[in-house]
């Protein structure tokens, strides 16, 4: 089967410096360990976040068919590794729908998960964990 959608990335910089797509968008990159760390740019736990919290909840949407608003929030943590050398992320994905019950809720969240790219590259991972929770209408940071 061929490819739907396909891009490319390169980084020649590492941490700080420059991530970009061919031929497309440009990101200033700063690493939070890094000594001159940038908060204005961005970085792989934030990267990773958009990632997944917009793929989750274009899942949900395709699932729902758009028949009721859901919300995806996704925290990532940069923790080092207990038993060896180096960093691991933990992250943890909010999955709410509007009118659902819990049970509802949840059972969204795990097809969401289940069908969701970004789950499929992540989800298998001892670190990441996804939660249903209550719909709130109110966005986090606006």
């Amino acid at each position: 089967m061929s490819a739907r959608y396909r891009t490319e990335a390169i980084n020649t910089e590492g941490g700080d410096g420059t991530s970009r797509i061919i031929d497309g968008m440009e990101v200033a990159v700063s690493s939070p360990l890094g000594a001159a760390f940038d908060p204005a740019a961005s970085n792989p736990e934030q990267l990773l976040a958009l990632a997944w919290v917009t793929c989750l909840n274009a899942t949900a949407q395709a699932i729902v068919r758009g028949e009721r608003r859901t919300t995806v929030r996704v925290e990532v943590e940069l923790h080092p590794v207990e038993s060896g050398p180096g960093y691991e992320f933990h992250v943890d994905g909010y999955l709410s729908a509007e009118g659902l019950s819990d049970a509802e809720t949840r059972e969204l969240a795990a097809a969401a998960h289940a069908r969701c790219p970004v789950s499929k590259l992540i989800g298998g991972a001892a670190t990441v964990h996804l939660h249903a929770e209550v719909y709130a209408d109110v966005v986090a940071g606006s």
